[in-house]
């Protein structure tokens, strides 16, 4: 079998996998694969900790792929991926009795990521306490003031100094996406901590929460018009409008004492056997402002932390940073991403695994559904020391998902304490090995800022000092984030030996068009380091650094082998081309999104088996073209085709009527009707967000795409059967300075009208899809509108307006049995759908 039974394999929204297996009379591939809602729903009906869920059996998203012959015995089956989260799939043939014949080993596991996590994914940890006006200082330690500080403390006193606010991060944001080139803001947890007591240092600790969803006052304005909520949410906008995403630390293990939760449910608290709270710790430290919570077998509390994260997420957040995750059990986790995933299936989910063991940071990454895991290149620093990390973590990242390598995070001494140019070699170290632009640096880095973080206080950066690496963080986040060789699918290998001063790397982008090499010298010493012809050649020769510095020296050998002379902590990354030839940057992004869009659009009308290879570049281009018209061929796809030529059906679907209802900006004054079996698109010049909220029912949240001309979303028909009218409220969030207008409304009508037959004023809506119209009374001949018409034509393509009316209304009599009657509602029985 092929994937050998047991590997573990990443994979992302839109891309492919093949299975192939020898042997036996039949194949088939048994799998979870593209039932990824039934298997969340299984793992939340079995934990029983929503009071909604619906039972279901054990197992139950499984089902038999039968595969394809493929000549010579062999038997192959592809499939594409529309659905993120961890699946498993094996493959077994019959014999010729019709017995089943399994490979022996494990299943295979394949993670899917969401789409968006594919490239650029730099991080810029911030928090939030330090950007306030003590931010631009190198330090905040004032020996006179802690002595009245101290004084006021030993007499019973609580002193909390200024903070800095929300506000003052969102002012902040284009410094960190725009000039620094990161995208994704990672801030610390945010909630209110304790003040009276168990509060540690001046401020208390972030991760010391006394409330899941709420917001800290010390980082709120008061203005006399917003909450804090309002004002987190427009930290959110700010990051959103700029394409970038924002990640909050969640703390799961524990609490603050005095929490809300500890007052509320305390015995969801571990106990001592002497009946005390008991306080968690790691690496032989016991964290006594904090108390623990036990996640064992404890499906109300889940249920609770799953609800706090949807809050979180309906506010603006797209990934969770997971303190100490690894003290949670799988279970936990399970349910909440479950949960979570429900709602907001592109979330992501990063593990801070450090002082766990790996075995525990591997079971989350795939049974726990998570997507990422911290690094701990950061925390390895002889050559031998890296060299060995760096081959587990890229190993790892193609079995589980990249580990993100911090340069530094808030637990560490800062960098710049040894000196400016220590702290650029580890941070372009971390950024030059990352997968998938997977790397991450706390604020105050850039500025070169050497007081450590401390998270009880609130700590100087050096704000705006005078020398910074702003400049270099900038070239080294665009080249991570825009070239070939740092993208998904792009190779990875090592050539230089296990104990060498000099790390080099060979980089080959997923499409073998682009090349770099990685050249790392982790001394403060000259080094040289040298290549042998046919892997210089192979390279290209190459001689430009894309970091935009000096080119290192180099040494021709006899035979054709180069040597490169390194300066003390030099780092560069050669190219033999400074533009890259393949699809790179932004568009490269815009690509991937589209044709994901276009495979999960596709998965709703036709099975996964049944989508069959198309180039996922010639997907895209059709989908962005003119997505109106590629929702509108899927109903009239041939599946015999579709299996054997995708793009192929797509092109030859017949253009039928077109079942797709468009929404705009315009319409958020209307009533939009939407039929059933209807795709909803909604379409803007923006990015933006839409979510559709219906009593009764989770919402629907989906982000848009990048199309030719604007940008797109679509909804899927939700094939519900409705005996009435339902209204849906729509919020577009425009990712512009302005800010999000109000909600609009959109009908979801029934199959069949219904209205009584009778009601006082009640009329129907005829329409052609090209102008014409008829709006006509019940009480036939009556006139109550000044839209009522027999018929009548809408000129205007867009909106309902410039109205020829070419027959105002019908009278009619019936002349039965000598008798002349007016045929109106005095006499009407029945008013229901009839012949066109």
């Amino acid at each position: 079998m092929n994937p050998r039974p047991g590997t573990r394999i990443v994979r992302y929204v839109g891309d492919r996998i093949r299975f192939t297996l020898e042997g036996g009379a039949r194949a088939f591939l048994r799998t979870n694969l593209t039932r990824g809602a039934m298997a969340r729903h299984e793992v939340i009906a079995l934990s029983g900790a929503a009071e909604s869920a619906s039972r279901t059996f054990a197992g139950a998203a499984w089902r038999d792929i039968p595969m394809a012959a493929a000549g010579d015995g062999r038997w192959e089956l592809d499939l594409p991926l529309t659905e993120v989260g961890y699946f498993k799939a094996k493959a077994y043939c019959l014999d010729a009795e019709g017995l089943q014949v399994w490979p022996g080993g494990e299943d295979v596991g394949i993670s899917v990521h969401p789409d968006h996590l594919r490239t650029g994914n730099t991080l810029y940890c911030a928090f939030p306490r330090m950007f306030g006006p003590g931010r631009s200082l190198p330090s905040t330690r004032e020996p006179a003031l802690e002595a009245q500080l101290a004084a006021l403390d030993q007499r019973g006193f609580t002193v909390i100094p200024p903070s800095g606010k929300l506000r003052e991060l969102a002012a902040a944001v284009p410094h960190i996406v725009e000039t620094l080139g990161c995208r994704i803001l990672h801030l610390l947890p945010i909630g209110p901590t304790p003040t009276t007591y168990a509060r540690f240092g001046r401020f208390g600790s972030p991760y010391a929460q006394l409330d899941l969803t709420g917001v800290d006052p010390a980082l709120v304005e008061f203005d006399e018009r917003t909450t804090g909520v309002d004002q987190f949410m427009e930290l959110a906008h700010a990051v959103h409008l700029r394409s970038a995403r924002i990640f909050l630390d969640i703390v799961v293990n524990h609490t603050g004492w005095g929490s809300r939760l500890m007052e509320g449910r305390p015995e969801w608290f571990h106990r001592n056997p002497d009946g005390t709270f008991h306080s968690p710790g790691a690496w032989g430290t016991t964290w006594g402002d904090l108390v623990e919570l036990d996640n064992r077998a404890n499906p109300q509390l889940w249920e609770v932390v799953a609800e706090s994260l949807l809050t979180w997420c309906r506010r603006g957040v797209d990934g969770f940073r997971c303190d100490a995750g690894y003290m949670v059990p799988l279970p936990a986790w399970q349910y909440i991403v479950a949960r979570v995933r429900e709602e907001f299936p592109d979330c992501c989910f990063l593990l801070e695994g450090l002082g766990g063991a790996w075995e525990a940071t591997e079971t989350l990454l795939t049974e726990g559904g998570m997507q990422w895991a911290y690094s701990e290149l950061f925390q390895n620093y002889a050559p031998r020391e890296v060299s060995g990390y760096l081959d587990h973590a890229l190993r790892q990242a193609g079995r589980l998902g990249p580990l993100v390598h911090y340069s530094e995070t808030h637990d560490n001494d800062r960098l710049a304490r040894r000196g400016p140019g220590w702290s650029l070699l580890r941070n372009r170290l971390c950024a030059l090995t990352s997968v998938s632009g997977a790397f991450g640096f706390t604020a105050g880095v850039e500025w070169l800022a050497t007081e450590k973080i401390e998270v009880h206080q609130a700590r100087g950066m050096a704000w705006g000092a005078g020398s910074s690496l702003v400049e270099e963080l900038g070239r080294l986040n665009k080249l991570v984030a825009d070239h070939p060789c740092f993208f998904d699918g792009a190779e990875v290998r090592r050539l230089s030996v296990d104990d060498s001063p000099v790390l080099a790397l060979e980089r080959a982008s997923w499409d073998g068009l682009d090349r770099c090499l990685v050249l790392v010298n982790l001394t403060s010493e000259l080094q040289e380091w040298g290549l042998d012809a046919v892997a210089w050649e192979a390279l290209g020769r190459p001689a430009m650094d894309l970091l935009g510095q000096a080119q290192p020296r180099t040494r021709a050998n006899p035979g054709g082998s180069v040597t490169f002379l390194l300066g003390p902590y030099a780092a560069h990354c050669l190219s033999d081309a400074r533009v890259p030839r393949g699809l790179a940057g932004p568009a490269y992004r815009d690509r991937r999104a589209q044709a994901a869009w276009a495979l999960k659009a596709l998965a709703t009308v036709l099975p996964a088996e049944g989508l069959g290879p198309a180039p996922w570049q010639d997907l895209a281009a059709l989908a962005a073209e003119d997505p109106r018209a590629f929702l509108a061929r899927l109903p009239w796809i041939d599946p015999a085709l579709a299996r054997r030529d995708l793009l192929g059906a797509l092109h030859a679907a017949r253009d039928g009527y077109p079942m797709v209802v468009d929404w705009g900006l315009a319409d958020l004054g209307r009533i939009v009707l939407l039929p059933p079996g209807h795709w909803l698109l909604v379409r803007d010049a923006a990015p933006f967000s839409i979510t559709l909220k219906a009593p009764g029912r989770p919402l629907v949240h989906v982000r848009s795409i990048p199309v030719d001309g604007g940008h797109a979303a679509a909804v899927p028909p939700d094939g519900a059967v409705r005996e009435r009218a339902e209204d849906v409220e729509i919020r577009l969030e425009r990712f512009k300075e302005a800010r999000t207008p109000a909600p609009g409304r959109i009908r979801l009508l029934p199959a069949e009208p219904g209205f009584e037959p009778l009601a006082e004023g009640a009329s129907c809506l005829l329409t052609n899809g090209r102008g014409g119209m008829v709006r006509m009374r019940a009480d036939l001949g009556s006139i109550a509108s000044k839209y009522d018409c027999l018929l009548g034509a809408n000129l205007h393509p867009d909106a309902p307006c410039d109205r020829h009316i070419l027959a105002k209304r019908m009278r009619a009599w019936a002349n039965a049995d000598g008798f002349i009657t007016a045929l109106n509602a005095d006499n009407l029985t029945r008013f229901e759908p009839g012949p066109p």
